[in-house]
């Protein structure tokens, strides 16, 4: 039967609601991975909220005024550590929703392509998480630069959601802004995206990752601006030369094909 399929339909297309119940499942199993490792995430939180709040403690640390992370009401604290259990899952349900995304595209790839693109999709998860990572190191300098502001006789009393708020946005963000070259080469891989287009638009996609990186920091921090910046912009210009060598593999294909068949 899937034989029998895949000969009526060689090209995989899929109509339109085909699509949409596809991009369901797997957004079904996405939150269904997120959920799962959000109990693992339960017993982690206590340590990452740890981690998070250090910038806070070392404010309190350096300046000895009154600098504490409040909670505005009684289930606070619960609704926190949901928080970071659901924050955790997304790191450790990563190398599987980062796969079906790549999963929902895949249908338009060759077996040859789903092969090698699964070689890049690997390196989206340490991407990832290099991006958190970076948006870490960068943390600490935001949040001193942001607090700063106020006057050093002011008790500085910060709402423990909104600080969560910001610190996982700010990791979230840089991690995914790191993931997104792994994804402009899957687009290449599927006849979406040329190199000619990608290395074409690297004006406008150098500009964009600084927008980004400028608005995910303060505008006067900007050591923590190309921080994040310039790793974004040498992963963008890799995927464009991946994007050229696999244009090229493609071309001399193209051009083989034709051959052999005008030989014919």
């Amino acid at each position: 039967m899937a034989r029998s399929k895949r000969r009526s339909n060689p090209e995989a297309r899929m109509r339109l609601m085909e699509h949409i119940a596809e991009f369901r499942r797997r957004l079904i199993i996405c939150a269904i991975t997120v959920a799962v490792a959000a109990i693992a995430g339960w017993f982690l939180s206590d340590m990452v909220w740890d981690f998070l709040r250090q910038p806070v403690n070392q404010i309190a640390a350096e300046n000895g005024r009154l600098t504490a992370i409040t909670f505005r009401d009684v289930t606070g604290s619960f609704d926190l550590k949901l928080r970071i259990s659901i924050f955790i899952a997304i790191f450790i349900g990563s190398p599987i929703w980062l796969y079906q995304i790549w999963a929902f595209f895949a249908p338009g790839l060759t077996k040859k392509e789903k092969a090698t693109t699964i070689g890049f999709i690997s390196a989206a998860t340490p991407l990832f998480l290099s991006g958190a990572v970076c948006g870490w190191y960068v943390l600490p300098n935001i949040v001193k630069l942001l607090t700063s502001f106020s006057s050093s006789e002011d008790a500085l009393l910060l709402d423990a959601r909104t600080y969560l708020d910001f610190a996982t946005r700010l990791l979230l963000s840089v991690g995914v802004g790191f993931v997104l070259p792994v994804f402009v080469v899957l687009l290449n891989f599927a006849g979406v995206l040329s190199f000619k287009t990608i290395i074409g638009s690297w004006r406008y996609a150098v500009m964009a990752i600084v927008l980004f990186a400028a608005i995910t920091t303060p505008a006067a921090e900007v050591v923590s601006m190309f921080v994040i910046a310039i790793p974004m912009v040498l992963l963008y210009f890799t995927a464009a030369l991946i994007a050229y060598l696999v244009d090229r593999r493609r071309a001399k294909r193209s051009a083989a094909e034709f051959a052999e068949y005008e030989g014919v």
